[in-house]
């Protein structure tokens, strides 16, 4: 991440979080990996974890493996918390591990894969500040009825990068559907540090994307999202590399 200067968001326990944090200060965003099916983190706790500067950002909200909507009544209290805190939202929508039924997530349904399931949350709270981890892959369909009915959407890349074998056709149709300027760079890594760089080349290498929607997806884009500060901007920019 030095070599590249690459700048992103930790999810996690609190504790591990920190290790990173400590290790690398000013490298990364707090991240709070979530499952409402599962979590002993109250719309209280999290409101003092925000307020400790311990959650930076809740994410990754991986509801789909237990078979949660995101409307779920059980979600409603941290959606309006986080509308509330303007609090950044990263909601896992889309694949995981082929079969994921069968290896242990038994609530895992595959209609849950449809950006659509967000809309009823962002209707009740149309302030929310939220992105779609993995960009809803497979249903582009269903994505694209989101973003265009609700501008405020992103989404980021996340492990389709290199997991998909049609990640760039993927891509490619976001990108000429108009909506360039709302997709994030990631990399969803968890034990495999050398795909973070294999990802950004991935994106570099693109050619049916300019040099300005390489530098949105890789940076500019969630710059936006996130709301870094232009002295943070100035920062990042006048290290080595991109």
């Amino acid at each position: 991440m030095e070599r590249r200067n690459v700048y992103g968001v930790l999810s996690g326990p609190t504790d591990r979080v920190s290790e990173w944090q400590e290790a690398a200060p000013d490298r990364f965003l707090r991240g709070l990996a979530f499952n409402v099916a599962s979590t002993d983190v109250t719309p209280d706790s999290l409101r003092s974890l925000v307020g400790s500067g311990q959650v930076e950002v809740l994410a990754e909200v991986t509801n789909q493996y237990a078979g949660v909507a995101p409307d779920d009544e059980r979600m409603e209290p941290y959606w309006a918390l986080a509308e509330e805190l303007d609090l950044p939202v990263g909601l896992h929508i889309g694949t995981g591990p082929p079969g994921v039924h069968y290896l242990g997530a038994e609530g895992y349904r595959a209609r849950l894969h449809s950006a659509l399931t967000l809309e009823p949350v962002l209707v009740r709270h149309p302030k929310l500040r939220v992105y779609i981890m993995h960009a809803g892959w497979p249903m582009i369909d269903d994505l694209f009825a989101l973003l265009y009915a609700h501008p405020q959407v992103y989404v980021d890349i996340g492990v389709i990068v290199f997991t998909s074998p049609n990640f760039h056709d993927y891509l490619r149709r976001i990108v000429e559907a108009g909506f360039s300027k709302r997709v994030m760079f990631g990399t969803d890594q968890m034990v495999w540090p050398g795909v973070i760089e294999r990802s950004i080349k991935s994106i570099e290498d693109a050619s049916y994307l300019s040099e300005e929607q390489k530098r949105d997806i890789l940076y500019n884009n969630a710059a936006r999202f996130f709301r870094f500060t232009p002295e943070e901007i100035s920062r990042h920019h006048g290290m080595s590399g991109r």
